[in-house]
Formats: C-alpha cells, sequence, structure tokens
C-alpha cells in the first residue's frame, strides 16, 4: 500500500473510493504481494527440489487458491471440506496433502477416494490406515519433534504436550505398526508452530527429521511445515528467509547425497505468503473520550479479526483518510458486545468520526477466523490482481444469517 499524493492506493487503486464502493468493513488483498514472497521462497531455495504446499487455512477463498494455483504452488489442507474448495480452485489432487488432525477415519477414508497425498498424525489412525490399505496407498507421517517454537503457546505444535503429530520417542512403535502393517511411507514432515525467528529452530527439526528419515528407505520427500515470521509493524524482526535457505539447503544437499537420492524439500507456509497482503479497512464510528483512553470504535471487531483477542497479535494501523493529521493516541475498539480490543495505545493521525481506519496484516487467520457473533455480517473480500479491483466475496446479509436456521412453530 502506498501513499500518494496524500491519498492511499493498493496497485494504483484508491483506498477511500474502494471503501466507498464495496463499504466498510471490507478486506482486501494484493497479489503482487503474493506473487512476491512464492517467488521469495522459490529464491530462498533455488538449487533443491522445493515444492510449496500453501496452507489454506489461512486464507481460503477460492480466488485466492487459484491465483495460488496459477503461481505454482500446491496445497496442504487439515479438513476435507478445505480438500474440496481445494479441488473446485483447480488443483491436481496429487498435488493437495490432507494433515487432518482428531478427524474421524471415514475422513481419510475420504480424502483416499479423491486422492489427497495423505499425512497421518498419530499411531491409532495409522494403523486403521494399514489395515485398510496396506502398501497400495501411500502415505506421510507427521513427527512431533518435541521443539518448543512459536510465538504463542497457542501457535506452538511440535512440543512435548502438543496434541499434533507422533511423537519422536515412538519410533520404535511407529517402525513396528508401518512393518506390520506393510504400509508404504513416502514421506516425513514436521510443524513446529508459528512466528519461530531463529533458523536453529529449522535446523534442529531437520536434523531430528534426517535421523528418523534413516529408517525409511523409500522416501519422497521431507516436509518441513513452516512457521515463518512476518513483520508486523516497522522495524520488525523477522525470519532471514535467505539465511535460512542458504543454511538448511546444505545440510538437505548433505542428507541426500549420504541418503543415495534426491528428495524434494516441501515447506507449507500460510502467514508468510498472505499476511503482509492483506488489509482489513473499517470506519471510525464513534471516537469516546473517558478519563483514562481515547477510543475509536470502528464497525468492525473481533468477529472479523479475532488474531489480537486469541493469540494477543499486534497488527499495525494506519488512518487512511487524514494521513497529514496530528499524531494523537488512541485504542481502537470494536462493536461487538465483548472486550474486542484490535489495538491499545496506538498512535494514528488525529482521527475522526467517519475517518477509514487500515488495519496491516490482515491476509492470514483473519476472515478465514471470522464469524457471525452478536450475528454481525461478515465484510466483502476484494482481490487487487493486475491494478483492479476484483469482488472474491460477496458481504453478507441477514438472508445469510437465516439461511439455515429452522423456525419452528411454538
Amino acid at each position: 500500500m502506498k501513499l500518494e499524493n496524500n491519498r492511499y492506493n493498493i496497485q494504483g487503486v484508491d483506498i477511500e473510493e474502494l471503501c466507498q464502493e464495496y463499504g466498510t468493513s471490507l478486506y482486501v488483498y494484493d497479489a503482487e504481494k503474493i506473487s512476491h514472497q512464492v517467488n521469495s521462497m522459490r529464491k530462498a531455495f533455488k538449487g533443491l527440489e522445493m515444492r510449496i504446499k500453501f496452507a489454506m487455512k489461512a486464507l481460503s477463498n477460492v480466488s485466492i487458491l487459484k491465483l495460488m494455483n496459477k503461481l505454482g504452488t500446491g496445497l496442504d489442507v487439515v479438513s476435507i471440506q478445505e480438500a474440496h474448495i481445494g479441488l473446485r480452485a483447480g488443483f491436481d489432487p496429487n498435488d493437495i496433502l490432507y494433515s487432518p488432525n482428531s478427524v474421524s477415519f471415514n475422513e481419510i477414508q475420504e480424502a483416499v477416494q479423491l486422492g489427497l497425498r495423505i499425512n497421518i498424525d498419530n499411531i491409532s489412525i495409522l494403523e486403521q490406515f494399514g489395515h485398510e490399505y496396506h502398501n497400495t496407498v501411500p502415505c506421510c507421517i507427521r513427527i512431533n519433534p518435541h521443539i518448543m517454537a512459536g510465538g504463542h503457546t497457542n501457535i506452538s505444535t511440535g512440543h512435548i504436550d502438543s496434541k499434533f503429530g507422533i511423537s519422536i520417542l515412538q519410533m520404535r512403535h511407529l517402525l513396528r505398526v508401518i512393518k506390520t502393517n506393510n504400509i508404504h511411507v513416502e514421506g516425513l514432515h514436521m510443524h513446529t508452530g508459528s512466528d519461530i525467528l531463529d533458523a536453529e529452530v529449522f535446523i534442529q527439526g531437520a536434523n531430528i527429521l534426517f535421523d528418523a528419515a534413516r529408517e525409511f528407505e523409500n522416501l519422497k520427500y521431507i516436509d518441513f511445515g513452516s512457521g515463518f515470521k512476518v513483520a508486523y509493524r516497522d522495524g520488525d524482526v523477522t525470519t532471514d528467509i535467505n539465511a535460512l535457505g542458504k543454511r538448511l539447503s546444505k545440510s538437505f544437499s548433505n542428507f541426500c547425497a549420504e541418503y543415495g537420492q534426491e528428495l524434494e524439500i516441501w515447506f507449507e507456509p500460510g502467514k508468510y505468503l498472505v499476511s503482509e497482503a492483506g488489509f482489513l479497512f473499517a470506519k471510525a464510528n464513534v471516537i469516546k473520550t473517558t478519563p483514562a483512553t481515547v477510543f475509536v470504535g470502528v464497525d468492525s471487531g473481533m468477529n472479523h479479526l479475532i488474531r489480537p483477542m486469541m493469540y494477543n497479535s499486534y497488527h499495525d494501523m494506519l488512518n487512511i483518510s487524514n494521513p497529514n493529521g496530528t499524531f494523537r493516541v488512541y485504542s481502537v475498539v470494536g462493536y461487538i458486545c465483548e472486550t474486542d480490543t484490535l489495538g491499545s495505545d496506538r498512535k494514528l493521525n488525529e482521527v475522526r468520526e467517519g475517518d477509514i481506519i487500515g488495519i496491516k496484516n490482515a491476509g492470514a487467520y483473519a476472515f478465514s477466523m471470522s464469524s457471525n457473533y452478536n450475528s454481525r455480517l461478515r465484510p466483502a473480500e476484494i482481490l487487487i490482481l493486475d491494478g483492479q479491483a476484483k469482488l472474491i466475496r460477496k458481504r453478507e446479509t441477514m438472508d445469510d444469517i437465516f439461511r439455515n436456521m429452522v423456525e419452528i412453530e411454538l
């Protein structure tokens, strides 16, 4: 997003005009930024057979998935419903890795029928899988490396007390189940968490996966998940993807030489690809001064963006309508009947009622985690593609709220 002639725009599309046309609150995504992030990953791991599997739980709009397909990524899906959206977007089933947790075996069977790649993260399901398919359907095994990593406990998934993955300490048991049932294992996988800053976490996890991989003869790929940290504010420290690429590429190449086969290296970025490409624009409904705080109450809230309340996440903000106003300190809050603070003590150009507030890093886990709490409507979504605004989701109406309710006579 750029400020030119005192007007904010994305690829030349004026933000205030966009908000007037489609209303607020409004999600807007920049296709150029998404493309840039995909290319930056390819550059960081050039020289390797690297595959990107976009973690679609971050942003699951079918038009975004079509863009990812055009950019040459695959998909990481965590539910059979996500898989159906991915297939609708045109992805080949073989390019979709299905990585569920705590699902019934019936859902695993449906994923097999759809032709997806199957990633199994517990021994109980693996045993059922082996009884059903033996070596006729390949699978990937998700290993829990017992590494505590991530920016918040709710997004740390590789520690010893996590529900995700098969413990590395259960390797002997795992191997017996695989041998007894003649299971064809084609890949190994781990994901330690999100917002990982230290490259050492990936190197540590890689060494654990390499040790595990030595127990398997016919692997095709090793999947390192993702978790790359993106910038949430000016000057924020992020994962150095190029430095990580050099270090991990060297380790991976050395392992492949030892293994005697060139394996593919997979990643499942979600936030890294789309977080910085997304914005949530909301209108200031009211400026409320109390003895302690000046609140900006906007026409959005935790029903549209729950990350600040759920993860204590920071989203940078700016006043789109008054870019040259005097800086003042505000707390930006939503219109939900809860404490739904989107940002506390933020320095913004003076905010007036009716001004448009832009909330950054709203591309990942934003709309996809939205709800109809307080029976509020979810906003429209816009994709800026080749300098044009494309509506990719209509704003909800009360018809959508009532659609699946069954009104009985009392």
